[in-house]
């Protein structure tokens, strides 16, 4: 956090925002953008670190992108409260009727995908994508499970936190434009890691997201999501390489990522049920550079001051857990 000439700037992973021009949406006010525009990747809706009027709560909050539809953004955030597994961020607070679209999930200090790589300088070791690719692999694994497909994987939508990654921008591809509508060249969607099913209109499905995974995972080892093959780790070419496969039938499935991943297949395992990314996620799994970002972000958000008087609001809708 910086200050200049009496003006408080609130410093995070996007860069900077002047507190005395945050602006008020529902019952938060905006303290900074989440995403660093100058990573030039694509990110499907505009996200920010904001604080409740009254100072008592941090959140994640996103708003959809000039000119999209409302409506679809809102409807993806909706499904987005059922998201299981490691890396799942549901959405625990949306716009009330008559308000201009909005969701919250809970804050942490996290960096988007592309920022991380910035700040480190370069692709992340082997022991950081693999880490992140098994935590992902186990999301997808249990989202599957439950009949979900995300619809949005992309190195914008992954989050990495000092515990492990977040997956963000749930139904991106679904709100970016309906089924049989060619979505290539939409603002917001990641060319790479868009599957072509999906790219020229066909309905999101599981394996779609395996070629997004498949995109994600070379972007975090290379910096690019359709790198060359000799570009590419020797241990994570045949992984991303099947992933990527135009035809979905001859993409893996995510628990065959999971063991090729983590290395471990059969008794060694471990339990039923038992994480394998938990052993991946083990102190020193993120470069320094990227440790210290976060809590410098930490910080920064702690120490950030917002409009003493606030404009009156509505209420937020929260989420209902109940049904």
């Amino acid at each position: 956090m910086h200050t200049t000439g009496g003006a408080t700037d609130v410093v995070g992973a996007g860069g900077r925002e002047r507190a005395g021009r945050s602006r008020h949406v529902g019952p938060y006010v905006l303290l900074t953008p989440l995403d660093d525009t100058r990573t030039k990747v694509p990110v499907p809706e505009r996200r920010y670190i904001a604080r409740s009027a009254e100072g008592r709560h941090t959140v994640l909050l996103s708003l959809p992108l000039p000119g999209a539809d409302a409506q679809r953004f809102l409807t993806e955030a909706e499904a987005s409260r059922y998201l299981l597994g490691p890396c799942a961020a549901p959405a625990i607070a949306l716009a009330g009727p008559g308000e201009p679209a909005w969701h919250t999930r809970p804050y942490r200090p996290v960096l988007p995908l592309p920022t991380a790589l910035a700040v480190h300088g370069g692709p992340l070791s082997e022991r950081t994508v693999r880490a992140l690719g098994v935590a992902l692999a186990e999301t997808l694994a249990v989202l599957h499970g439950q009949g979900l497909t995300f619809a949005g994987l992309s190195p914008s939508a992954v989050l990495l936190a000092a515990d492990g990654p977040r997956l963000s921008c749930f139904g991106a591809v679904r709100a970016a434009a309906p089924d049989g509508t060619s979505r290539s060249g939409l603002p917001g969607l990641e060319a790479g890691s868009l599957p072509p099913e999906q790219a020229s209109g066909g309905r999101p499905r599981p394996l779609g997201d395996v070629y997004a995974f498949g995109a994600t995972l070379a972007y975090a080892a290379t910096g690019c999501t359709t790198p060359e093959r000799d570009e590419l780790p020797a241990s994570f070419r045949s992984v991303v390489a099947r992933c990527l496969a135009r035809d979905p039938s001859a993409r893996p499935q995510p628990a065959e990522l999971i063991d090729a991943l983590s290395g471990v297949t059969g008794p060694e395992a471990g339990p039923e049920g038992e994480d394998r990314s938990t052993s991946l996620l083990t102190p020193g799994w993120l470069p320094g550079r990227v440790v210290a970002a976060l809590a410098h972000q930490s910080s920064a958000v702690l120490m950030a001051d917002i409009p003493v008087a606030a404009p009156p609001t509505s209420p937020a809708h929260p989420v209902s857990h109940s049904d």
